[in-house]
């Protein structure tokens, strides 16, 4: 088994390469697909054939376009998914037991302490975010501060930080930045498709561009980006578990923890930020979708039921 030192070192590479693996997949996704509308079906997007050439710089604008929103979002991309959870700054004397249990977890392993927040949500759930350990946040749900007694409070911010000590929120933060840009950017596509095409005073010429771009960027944020993410290792999540059991030394409270969060972690504020959902303890959106029945090979998390199993047999090596 790899060493913290090693597996830090390996969400380093892992961090480069989704840098370069998310625009780079979209850029030749991109072109292919104009590729066979303009060659194999003889389709010319554009209308004019000359003009249909110039259509092959569009992958490499939308792979600057992603390499600059990729940047822009390693620098500011905590506080958007802060603000996307509804998450408000607490200091510590509005929350000075919480401020304890972060103070001496940090103190037992040499970490900055965090920023922390707070989620208006009665539900049960947290995560950690930011782009180092000097720049890291971790947030909680009202419901999980309230429900949870104080050891497995101290168990769930354990966890937390190991993925603050582990460097797995920058890899996070790269990942959810890039599904969310593609996302983001084919609905821009699709808006500006059907105003053009349904707009008198348009030659509607752009307007096939700009559906194909829209479905290729959904294509890409729904499908390929979350396999992309799933290359992943969902080991991560137990690794921070078997970490934050070690920092704390009571695997069995973060295990009745997460049998408590397991029950009731939707959190509403995420539920239309699914690229959200890895960050999390456990998966926060609405368990109601058309891959509900899948068995769980999309699935952000391990199954809740091996991950307490994993810990309850740390707890008889006590």
């Amino acid at each position: 088994m790899a060493t913290t030192y090693e597996y830090i070192a390996q969400n380093k590479r892992r961090t480069w390469l989704l840098v370069l693996l998310f625009p780079v997949a979209f850029a030749l996704l991109t072109w292919g697909v104009i590729y066979i509308l303009s060659s194999l079906l003889g389709w010319h997007l554009t209308g004019d054939p000359n003009m249909d050439s110039w259509l092959y710089a569009v992958p490499v604008i939308c792979w600057v376009v992603a390499m600059i929103w990729m940047a822009i979002s390693y620098f500011t991309g905590d506080k958007l998914l802060l603000n996307s959870a509804d998450a408000i700054p607490v200091t510590q004397k509005d929350q000075p037991e919480i401020y304890r249990l972060v103070e001496n977890l940090c103190m037992s392993r040499g970490l900055p302490l965090p920023r922390i927040y707070i989620m208006d949500d009665e539900s049960l759930n947290a995560f950690a975010t930011g782009r180092d350990p000097q720049h890291a946040s971790v947030a909680l749900t009202k419901g999980i501060v309230k429900k949870l007694d104080r050891a497995e409070l101290e168990g769930v911010i354990s966890h937390e930080l190991s993925h603050v000590e582990n460097r797995d929120i920058r890899l996070m933060l790269i990942t959810v930045a890039g599904i969310s840009f593609f996302t983001f950017l084919g609905e821009m596509c699709f808006r500006v498709g059907v105003s053009s095409r349904y707009n008198r005073n348009s030659k509607n010429n752009a307007a096939g561009l700009f559906l194909v771009l829209g479905a290729v960027c959904s294509l890409y944020g729904l499908v390929f980006a979350p396999l992309i993410r799933l290359a992943i290792s969902r080991q991560r999540e137990y690794l921070a578990d078997a970490t934050g059991a070690l920092m704390t030394r009571n695997p069995k409270a973060l295990a009745n923890a997460l049998r408590k969060i397991s029950g009731d972690s939707r959190v509403e504020a995420l539920d239309k930020r699914a690229s959200m959902a890895a960050m999390c303890i456990e998966n926060p959106l609405a368990k109601q979708n058309l891959f509900s029945w899948m068995t769980g090979l999309m699935a952000t998390h391990p199954p809740i039921k091996q991950r307490i199993a994993a810990l309850e047999e740390m707890d008889r090596g006590y």
